[in-house]
């Protein structure tokens, strides 16, 4: 048996949490994933590797108690009624089958929940307006002393539920302003004159009364939890720490078995390595609750340094190591350091791609790992790749993402992999844009898998290596793989706009890869936004940095608008706004000349023209397919090489994300050597039916 570093030791003592003992202090906090109680299977799959993993504690998402908590269209976990119990006693099963504590968050969503499935009026503390990002003109009834009684039993009957399907510890969760106990402390909800409303010790009675409620029904037993919000970073208009965070601490610091900090809301709790480059960056309030408790602490950062894990619990900042994003980017990442492996940990870099599946209700995914979500419906593993039964030589053109990450597998599999580079280093994308402001974590994606390949006997790597269709048909290999990549389009076209902008010749017009080939600036600069994600205002922010006067026009009505998915939109658009970027929404580019530009509004298409020198198109991306379609003509010179397999994988055959062109390369190398998909290739959950007469 491996003997674990006796630098983390530490990290691997047993803690107690009331009645039960985690095996060591790695907790993967509650986390929400798009599976939940629509995708049960996948969601125990998914669970199950984290236990593996050796996550002492594997928590759910956040669980609705009753139907008055209903957060369709999002998929979140259910305890609505007893017929619940048997898909989470699954999800248990799979954590407790290695030796995990098995955790469930409970919830009602009082203000936060237009009820849009049960239809049923949204509970609060107040009458007013239901707090949902999706502004359904709906309102939220003021709950009265007997709907209170109600909510206290539904949080016991959900509870007692947990207990049955075998849950160690149940939290009560009062974070992220997602939850009615946390609207109950706002000031901003809550308007009561009653026992609850007016003073702190008022507004935070509910959150005393469920926690003693909680404990009363299943505390003999289970380790009670409670996820609290200190501070909503909101400023007066919000919960803070001096008013209500301490107080609420302070008033309740015993009766927890745990406090799990929370910094809300989601977007803060969450920040994107854009806005929070550095790990632990929610120290300062997780510290402050540990000194007003003697019952264990956990807390989150994005934490990926095992001793900078250490440190914080040494210095009795917490007790064990919190960890949503980091748990889906290495599920084994406890593993790795018990066993001393830790240069084999894939690190968290920050991107929320994960969390943008459970925004859109898909299942999970993670630019590091493409087996998230995967765990179940394909069957895959993050540690364990089926050895080839035919371990033929593979050549793989390209090393950005999916070359990279196809690469590697391959020679998980036993391929020996021939791995050609145009230019002089790896990495493609990864390595160009992890050089863009904000972006830097991205090369973390190209060094853990740069780390492995250089090490490989079987695999040998050629820079400067740019391969036209006859010289991949002279080198003798069976089988091709083409990542080649993509490259911005120059026309302006993107998204409803098929027609290329007019005039582009009549001015200096620049794409990313310009940008990020060293191209040279000039004038005032119109950025013109049809992607939706990062790059656009990436570009922006990298021009104004340089002196220029930037202005951004995008036909969406805001800024970088998909990265509402990724929690980051407000802060890209503030940032654009403090850096004294001209903001354009609503607005196509038409047309250019040498010194200005015009706009169209989308909806009136009233012009307006706006000085420009220098236009920098972010639209769409063209595919570097030329060889993959020139090969693919020739089915007789294909033949006549050997060459038995020629697949076109990533951004050079449809551009995306780089989590997709990592998906890419990986399901490439998993389905080796028949790449093609088909439905028979992954399972899907399908509802279940009540029987019932025949109509057919």
């Amino acid at each position: 048996m491996t003997q674990t570093d006796p630098r983390y030791s530490i990290l691997f003592e047993p803690v107690k949490i009331g009645p039960v003992t985690a095996p060591n202090r790695f907790y993967q906090v509650p986390h929400c994933n798009g599976m939940a109680h629509g995708r049960p299977n996948a969601l125990a799959a998914m669970r199950g590797i984290k236990a593996e993993g050796g996550w002492g504690v594997v928590s759910t998402e956040e669980v609705e108690i009753h139907p008055t908590s209903d957060l369709n269209p999002v998929i979140e976990g259910r305890l609505w009624s007893d017929d619940d119990i048997a898909y989470h006693a699954k999800t248990v099963d799979a954590i407790h089958a290695h030796g995990s504590l098995a955790a469930i968050q409970l919830a009602h969503n009082g203000c936060a929940v237009p009820n849009l499935y049960s239809r049923l009026p949204a509970l609060g503390p107040s009458n007013m307006s239901v707090v949902w990002e999706f502004g359904d003109p709906v309102q939220v009834r003021a709950m009265d002393k007997q709907d209170i009684r109600n909510m206290r039993q539904w949080y016991r009957d959900a509870a007692r539920r947990a207990k049955i399907a075998g849950y160690d510890v149940v939290y009560m969760y009062s974070g992220h302003n997602m939850t009615a106990p946390m609207h109950f402390l706002g000031r901003r909800y809550n308007d009561r004159t009653d026992e609850y409303g007016g003073s702190v010790e008022n507004r935070a009675r509910l959150i005393g009364e469920l926690l003693e409620d909680i404990k009363e029904e299943v505390g003999q037993t289970c380790g009670i939890a409670f996820r609290f919000a200190v501070d909503e970073l909101r400023g007066s208009d919000g919960i803070t720490w001096d008013e209500e965070g301490r107080a609420v601490v302070e008033m309740y610091s015993e009766l927890p078995d745990l406090w799990d900090v929370n910094v809300a809301g989601w977007s803060n709790d969450s920040q994107t390595a854009r806005f929070a480059p550095q790990e632990g960056y929610q120290t300062d309030y997780i510290k402050e609750v540990k000194n007003l408790t003697t019952k264990p602490v956990v807390g989150v950062g994005r934490f990926t340094s095992a001793d900078g894990m250490v440190s914080q619990i040494k210095k009795g900042y917490l007790d064990f190591i919190g960890a949503a994003r980091p748990s889906i980017a290495d599920p084994f990442l406890p593993e790795k350091i018990r066993t001393n492996r830790i240069d084999e940990i894939r690190e968290c870099i920050g991107c929320n791609i994960c969390v943008s599946g459970d925004n859109m209700s898909v299942p999970i995914r993670c630019t590091q790992n493409p087996t998230m979500g995967e765990e179940w419906r394909r069957g895959w593993h993050p540690e364990k790749i089926a050895p080839s039964e035919n371990p033929d030589p593979v050549l793989v053109v390209g090393s950005g993402p999916a070359g990279l990450e196809a690469a590697l597998q391959l020679s998980n599999r036993g391929h020996p992999v021939t791995l050609a580079e145009a230019g002089k280093e790896l990495g493609g994308r990864l390595t160009r844009e992890s050089r863009l402001p904000g972006l830097a974590s991205y090369i973390r994606v190209r060094d853990w898998r740069e780390h492995y390949l250089l090490t490989r006997p079987d695999v040998d790597i050629y820079f400067d290596s740019k391969l036209g269709p006859d010289d991949i048909l002279d080198f003798g290999f069976e089988h091709v793989i083409l990542a080649t990549g993509a490259k911005w389009k120059r026309t302006g076209q993107g998204r409803d706009n098929r027609i290329p902008v007019a005039g582009l010749d009549q001015t200096r017009v620049l794409t990313p890869d310009d940008i990020m080939d060293g191209a040279h600036v000039t004038g005032r600069v119109a950025v013109y936004d049809l992607d939706y994600y990062l790059m656009g205002s990436t570009m922006a922010e990298l021009v104004r940095e340089q002196g220029h006067d930037v202005a951004y026009v995008t036909d969406a009505s805001t800024v970088a608008n998909w990265t509402e998915m990724t929690l980051e939109q407000d802060r890209v658009q503030a940032r654009m706004m403090q850096n004294g970027i001209a903001v354009h929404v609503n607005r196509t580019l038409t047309a250019v000349t040498d010194d200005q530009a015009t706009l169209n509004c989308i909806y009136t298409g009233t012009p307006e023209n706006i000085p420009c020198d220098t236009v920098i198109l972010v639209t769409e991306r063209a595919p570097n397919d030329a060889i993959y379609l020139d090969l693919k003509s020739r089915p007789e010179a294909l033949q006549a090489a050997g060459i038995k397999t020629l697949e076109c994988i990533g951004d050079a055959y449809v551009p995306g994300t780089v989590a997709a062109a990592i998906y890419a390369g990986h399901k490439a190398a998993r389905l080796f050597p028949n790449c093609d998909d088909d439905p028979d290739m992954f399972k899907w959950e399908r509802p279940v039916l009540e029987p019932g007469p025949k109509t057919y």
